[in-house]
């Protein structure tokens, strides 16, 4: 068993989906993931710019985020995005105990403002979420931010006199 499906069966179990739904969407997950890369969260979330527009399966992982649509009536998938990590632009999250929920927001490379609402079953999940949105997300944005700071040469001693 590859790494994603090691890690992305846990994920989706503790997010609560349910077995017929993880296979409808396994497909679809199969082809935009590669096989070592590991699941940080599989969850459930809305649009809340667009509530009507059904339910939508979020996967993050250490590489990609991919988010599926599934149609109310028929079940259909529709991808809705796949992007890798590196790609997305002004990430924030807002966890909100009080509503058991966390929005989840990031630019596309397109432009595109992506937003999603995932709902968790209790307060403290919302917290679990928060961790490891920052797991994911955290570590990259310091990286970038070593990489493209500017480098500082340590000053260079002044020559030694040549001895007569």
């Amino acid at each position: 068993m590859d790494v994603f499906s090691r890690t992305f069966l846990p994920a989706a179990a503790e997010a609560g989906v349910a077995i017929p739904t993880v296979s409808r969407h396994m497909p679809v997950f199969r082809r935009c993931v590669e096989a070592d890369d590991a699941t940080v969260l599989v969850s459930r979330c809305l649009r809340p710019d667009r509530p009507m527009h059904g339910e939508f399966l979020l996967l993050l992982t250490y590489r990609r985020l991919v988010v599926t649509q599934e149609t109310r009536m028929l079940h259909r998938l529709r991808l809705h995005l796949n992007t890798e990590l590196r790609h997305l632009s002004n990430v924030t999250w807002n966890p909100d105990p009080r509503l058991s929920a966390v929005e989840l927001a990031a630019t596309a490379v397109d432009g595109v403002r992506e937003r999603f609402w995932i709902k968790t079953g209790h307060p403290k999940q919302v917290w679990h979420l928060d961790a490891l949105l920052s797991h994911a997300f955290r570590p990259r944005s310091m990286a970038q931010r070593v990489h493209e700071a500017p480098r500082v040469q340590a000053p260079m001693a002044p020559p030694v006199p040549a001895a007569a």
